[in-house]
Formats: C-alpha cells, structure tokens, sequence
C-alpha cells in the first residue's frame, strides 16, 4: 500500500509538473502569438511605408520635370518679351536715323545750290568791277543783294547725337539677378488671446513670425469635434474648408453650435506654393442643445422634436389607445404612444406613462436638465393662442401643476382668453409686465446666479428677471393651449444679454416684486 501510495504521489507530481510545462508553453505560445501578429503589423507599415516611399520617388522626379518646364517656359517667354522689346527700339532707331539723314541732306542739297549760285555772283560782280558803266554796277549790285546765299540758316536742322536712344537697363539688370524660386511660406500662428466665440460667430485671428510680402491668400480649415485637444485618429466630422482668405482674421458667422468645441488650422500660400498649416487650435463654441420630452408632455400636445402644436382630439385618440391595449394586450405598432417611446432620438423620459402631464396642464418639458453655467434658447410662439407659457421648473413638478402656480416652476405666461395680456409668474403669483408682446422670446438662465430672464429675442430688451437661488437642476419648461410654438436651440448667449446681465444685476426684478 506504501509503495502504490508512493508511486501514485510521484504520478500526480509528474501530472502537475507536465500540467506546469503545458501552461508554460501556452503562455509562451500567446506571447509569440502576439509578437508575431505585432510583427506582421509592423512589416505591413514598413511595406506601405516603402510604397509611399517609391511613389514620392516617382511624384518626385514628375514634379521636378514638370517645374523645369515651367521654367523653360517662364524663361522663354522672357526671352520673347525682350526679343520684342529690342525690336521695337532697333525700329525706331531706325526711324529716327532715316527721318535725320532726311533732314540733313535736304540741307546740304540747298546750301550746294547755293553756293554755286554765289560763285556765279562773284565771277560777275568781278567782271562788272572791271566795267566802267554805271548801269551795269546798278544791275549786278541788285543781283548780289538777292543772292540765296543769304536766306540760309547755316544751323543743322538735325543733331549728329543719337544719345538720346540710349537705354539704362541698370534697375531691370538688378531685378532680373534678383530672380529666385518663390520659398515656402513660413508657418502661421493663430493668436488664441485674439480669437473671440460670442453670438453664435467665431473669430479667428493669426500672425506670421515674419512679413511676407509675397502671401497670396491664407486658407482656414474648422471642424467640429466634441472634447479638447488635439485631434484624434478618427474623427465624426470633417474638415470644411475656406479659401482665397487675404486678411489675417476670419469670421464664421450663421452658425449652430451643437458641439462643445471647434478646432481651427490655418496656412498661408503665395503664387506657387502653400505652407504648413499651424498648429491645432481648440475653441470652446459651448452652446445649450436640447430637444422636447414628447414623453412628459400632455396628451393635447402634438411633440415633433423642437415644435408643438395644440391638438384636441389627442386625449381622445391616446384613450382609445388605451381601450385597445386592454382588450388586446399589445398596444399598436404605429401607434403615437409608443412612436414617442421608442424614437432614438429621445432620450428615455423620467415622466413617460402615468407621470406625464394631464388635466389642464398642458405642459411640456426638454429632455436635458441645467445644472451648471449661462443658458440661452428662443421660443416663436403663435400670439393668438389662447394662453402660452415659456419658463423653468424643478424635478419636482407636479403632472398636475401649470406652470407658474407653484413654487417649483417660473414662468413668462401669455394669457389670451378675455383679453391679451403678458405676465410673469412664480408660486401663484403674477406680475402684469407693461411691454409689448413679442412674436419670439428669449430665455436666459445663469444657473450659479439664480438668474432667469426673458428678452424680446429680436430687440434684446428686457422683460422680466427672477432672482431666485435654485436648489436642484432645472429643465426648460413650455405650455401652450389651443396654439402652437417652436424653440430654437444651439444658441450662444448674444453678448449684448451678458452685457446687460452684468449691468442690471442690482437692479433687476425679483421673485419678491410678485403680488
């Protein structure tokens, strides 16, 4: 019995030292596996890096032609230029060589004619001093005194200098030994200090280390991108590009932020080349986006992403609904109810089934809560409804509460049933506000400061402030009967709200001034 103890100990040692060997080897075989696979990852970069290698040979040697042609060319048509220069001052040389010869032997043809009609003069008026008549003395003296001899001008008509068609090719021989290949523009610098992102526009400002003369244009390039930093392997969203840029500062206006940042780059070209482009730079374009809970909203109410349209026969259709379920269990594929639910582009409701708002208030809440920082959205609502409200609420508001009418909610409330009238609401309290009524609204929410006001969104005049300190996140919060509205999200705080926040801070209505 010992010695089969012994012997079936020593086996299952031998058992476990093999079981040791074989996971040994497994690991080990792992290992090489994942060397192997690095590897061959590795000769596939080096085979593509070859590749790309070969093919800046060949791109190489293409471009090298081709700009040695180019400038053949350039120089050829120099030559032209020059060959037509010299043509056309050898031409007129020429003209003027011709027109002074011309000239000058006109005058030289007169002053022969001349001369021999004076010498024939002499030879008579000597023969007539011989002479002892009178008469004859008379004559010849007469003859001599009209001799052509006097009526020459004996000054050239022409200069023998042709000096004045010199030309002094100095400077174009300076200009032309200052001829040089165009050099790569130098890497520009955006000035981040200067950049500005305010009233849903971004500014963007940069600077060469050196003036450059010779910049023909910059080109910006922008994405959107939803961290910050430096730009990842993939990226959602592409480069867009703007070109032919001659000043060193650009503005993106019209835009819509949906993103938490946007990342610049700029390079600066001349008439044959670009630069590089300058490092990444990230912006903060942080805006409020939401979309409307359809699932918290009231039966009433007909929700399409961000508009909502009065609708009184949706208690009855969501009813029959209902009925239907109960008789079969299973609600309809295409029925709203579940349409609303299941849409991906909602974020799942905390208020969907029995929660969701009912009775008279027709209320209808956004899908993402404030918790931090300076909001601004925009309502377009239609001012014959005939009541409309635009606020906040806390979480806690009731399925039951209309808004303004408890403590939880703050609201902008448009009444519209026995006559118009506008009024801002908190705790069942109302102010009748002594403005105009817009057609559009502007919500402003500064969440540290307890800050909510409304403006005329088009004037940017304020209507009402509350100053409150809010002790959860509050969600947008909007209630329309036999009406309709529209919000508009995406928006950055317009700096003209932020100046006019800081300047009415002390000043401002508050939950208190309610009666």
């Amino acid at each position: 019995m010992i010695w089969a103890w012994r012997i079936a100990y020593r086996i299952k040692e031998h058992i476990k030292y093999a079981w040791l060997l074989l996971t040994l080897c497994y690991i080990l075989q792992e290992s090489l596996r994942k060397i192997t696979t690095t590897l061959a990852l590795k000769n596939d970069e080096i085979t593509n890096f070859i590749c790309c290698l070969k093919q800046s040979l060949e791109n190489l040697e293409g471009n090298s032609s081709r700009v040695q042609e180019d400038l053949d060319t350039e120089f050829s048509s120099l030559h032209s230029v020059l060959d037509e220069l010299k043509d056309s001052m050898v031409t007129r040389i020429k003209q003027e060589r011709a027109s002074h010869t011309y000239e000058l032997q006109s005058q030289l043809s007169a002053c022969s004619k001349a001369l021999e009609s004076s010498e024939e003069l002499l030879e008579v008026a000597n023969q007539t001093l011989c002479s002892s008549e009178a008469d004859d003395f008379t004559q010849v003296t007469s003859s001599v005194t009209m001799a052509p001899a006097f009526r020459l001008s004996l000054k050239a008509k022409a200069s023998d200098s042709m000096s004045h068609m010199m030309v002094d090719f100095t400077q174009e021989r300076e200009m032309l030994q200052a001829i040089k290949f165009l050099p790569v523009p130098a890497t520009p610098e955006i000035l981040v200090s200067e950049c500005q992102v305010c009233d849903n526009t971004v500014t963007v400002q940069w600077a060469l280390p050196e003036p450059d003369t010779k910049i023909d244009h910059y080109d910006l390039e922008h994405r959107r991108t939803n961290y910050e930093g430096p730009p990842r392997a993939r990226e959602d969203y592409p480069w867009m590009v703007v070109e032919g840029i001659r000043e060193t500062e650009y503005t993106l206006t019209g835009l819509r932020f949906d993103t938490r940042y946007m990342t610049f780059r700029v390079k600066a070209c001349n008439k044959a080349v670009a630069g590089e482009f300058s490092e990444l730079v990230t912006l903060e374009t942080h805006a409020f986006l939401f979309k409307l809970d359809a699932g918290s909203s009231h039966q009433n109410l007909k929700v399409e992403d961000l508009s909502v349209e009065w609708d009184s026969c949706g208690g009855k259709i969501i009813q029959d609904i209902r009925k239907d379920k109960n008789r079969t269990n299973q609600s309809p594929m295409h029925s709203p109810a579940r349409t609303a639910m299941n849409s991906p582009k909602r974020v799942p409701s905390a208020r969907v089934g029995r929660d969701r708002f009912t009775a008279e208030s027709y209320t209808v809440l956004g899908d993402t809560f404030i918790d931090a920082g300076q909001q601004y959205w925009e309502v377009r609502f239609d001012k014959e409804s005939k009541a409309f409200a635009v606020g906040l609420a806390l979480r806690n508001l009731g399925r039951f509460d209309q808004l303004g009418k408890s403590n939880a909610s703050w609201c902008i409330h448009l009444n519209n049933w026995l006559h118009q009238s506008l009024t801002a609401k908190h705790n069942n309290k109302a102010r009748t506000l002594d403005c105009p009524i817009p057609d559009r609204i502007g919500v402003y929410c500064n969440y540290e400061e307890g800050a909510l006001s409304f403006y005329n969104a088009r004037t940017k005049t304020l209507m009402h402030t509350f100053r409150t300190k809010f002790a959860q996140p509050v969600i947008p919060a909007f209630s329309v009967w036999n009406g309709s509205f529209s919000v508009q999200t995406g928006l950055q705080v317009p700096s003209v709200v932020q100046s006019g926040q800081r300047k009415n801070s002390g000043t401002s209505s508050s939950n208190a001034s309610l009666t």
